[in-house]
C-alpha cells in the first residue's frame, strides 16, 4: 500500500510572528520610560513642617509683574521649594509667637503655613535657617542639616536625628537660640555680581541684624524682580513682604534697586545692598 494521500488543508491556531517596525518598539519603550518616571519627575519636594493639605501655594496666589514671568528652576532646588510655600488663608494676619497680633499689619500681602513655636526664638535669620533645614530634611539629605553659630569660628551645630521629625524640631531650637544674623551672614557665601536666585538670602549680621529670604524670582523687560520673605522681632510668622517703596510694583521688588545709591528698602529694615546679597551651598 503506498503512502496516504494528503488531506484536506487544516488552519491552526498559531500563527506566523507579525515584524514590528523597529520605531514602533522604539516609541512603545520610550512611552513606557515617561509613564514610569513622570510622577517622581514632576512630583514636587513634599513639606514635612505642619500644615493645611490644601493650602494654596505660594506661586498660584503671587503672580509675577506684568509683561514678567518667573525664572526657570531645577525641581528639587531651594527655590522650587520656597515658590510653592503653602499660604494661609488669604487676608490671614501675622501672628506672634505668643499668638498675639502683631503690631503692623500692612508689611504682609500673604503669610506662610509655617508654624513659629511658642518661644521667642524664630525671628529673621532663625527663619531663613528654618527653610534650609526644611529643606534638606524634604530633600532626604537631612545630614547636611549643620549651622555655626559662632561667627567667623569652626564650632559646629549637626543634626544627627535622621528622619526622626521630632529630633529635627529640637534641634532646631537649640539652633536658633545659639545663632542669628553675624554667624549665618559669616557662613553664607556671598553672591558677588552673579544673578540673585530664588533662596539667596539678603543679610546684614549684627545685634540685632535682619535677614529677608528671596522665595522667587521672575523677568521681563530687561528687569529681574524679586519676590521676599521674612520674619521678625519678636519672633512672628513668616510672611511675603509687600513694596510700600513701589505700591505698583508690590509684592515684587526691583532687584536693581540693590545696586542703586539708595539700596532696596523693605518696610521694617534700613537699606539693603548687594553686598547684603548671600547664598546656602556645601
Amino acid at each position: 500500500m503506498g503512502p496516504a494521500l494528503p488531506g484536506p488543508a487544516t488552519h491552526h491556531l498559531v500563527q506566523a510572528p507579525r515584524l514590528i517596525h523597529p520605531d514602533k518598539v522604539l516609541r512603545t519603550w520610550v512611552l513606557a520610560l515617561l509613564l514610569v518616571t513622570l510622577p517622581l519627575q514632576g512630583a514636587p519636594l513634599p513639606y514635612t513642617f505642619p500644615h493645611a493639605p490644601d493650602a494654596q501655594p505660594l506661586s498660584a496666589r503671587i503672580p509675577p509683574p506684568p509683561g514678567a514671568q518667573r525664572v526657570s528652576l531645577p525641581e528639587r532646588s531651594f527655590g522650587a521649594f520656597l515658590r510653592h510655600l503653602p499660604l494661609l488663608p488669604a487676608g490671614s494676619e501675622v501672628l506672634l509667637f505668643d499668638g498675639s497680633r502683631k503690631a503692623r499689619q500692612d508689611v504682609h500681602a500673604a503669610v506662610v503655613d509655617l508654624d513659629v513655636g511658642r518661644r521667642d526664638l524664630q525671628q529673621c535669620a532663625d527663619a531663613a535657617m528654618r527653610l534650609w533645614a526644611e529643606y534638606l530634611f524634604a530633600l532626604g539629605q537631612p545630614e547636611r542639616i549643620r549651622f555655626h553659630p559662632d561667627p567667623g569660628r569652626p564650632r559646629e551645630l549637626a543634626f544627627a536625628g535622621g528622619r526622626d521629625r521630632k529630633r529635627l524640631e529640637r534641634f532646631l531650637v537649640r539652633v536658633f537660640a545659639e545663632a542669628g544674623s553675624a554667624s549665618l551672614e559669616r557662613e553664607l557665601r556671598p553672591v558677588g555680581t552673579s544673578p540673585i536666585e530664588p533662596g539667596d538670602v539678603i543679610i546684614q549680621g549684627g545685634y540685632p541684624g535682619h535677614a529677608v529670604v528671596v522665595l522667587d524670582v521672575a523677568e521681563g523687560n530687561g528687569r529681574r524682580f524679586l519676590l521676599l520673605g521674612q520674619s521678625f522681632m519678636p519672633a512672628q510668622q513668616f510672611h511675603v513682604l509687600n513694596n510700600l517703596s513701589n505700591p505698583e510694583l508690590s509684592p515684587w521688588y526691583d532687584a536693581a534697586d540693590l545696586d542703586s545709591k539708595a539700596g532696596l528698602q523693605t518696610p521694617e529694615w534700613r537699606p539693603f545692598f548687594r553686598r547684603d546679597v548671600r547664598r546656602f551651598g556645601g
